[in-house]
């Protein structure tokens, strides 16, 4: 299975479905995994385990007067 994952994702799907179903206290799988307790905590609340989109927030195109 071929993941393009954001370039600043700490996580893979595999890492935050592990999350979702431990059953450990998040200091436990902050310390096992490596990665923030934020990051953990957002983790669990996650309804789903794939990437989100994540689309330029500026458009780089101009529009002429006619086309506006």
């Amino acid at each position: 299975m071929n993941i393009r994952r954001h370039a600043n994702a700490t996580t893979t799907p595999k890492i935050r479905a592990d999350i979702q179903s431990a059953d450990l206290p998040v200091s436990v799988l902050v310390h096992e995994l490596g990665l923030s307790e934020p990051t953990v905590r957002k983790g669990q609340k996650r309804e789903n385990t794939h990437e989100a989109s994540h689309p330029p927030h500026r458009l780089p195109t101009t529009l002429s007067p006619e086309e506006e």
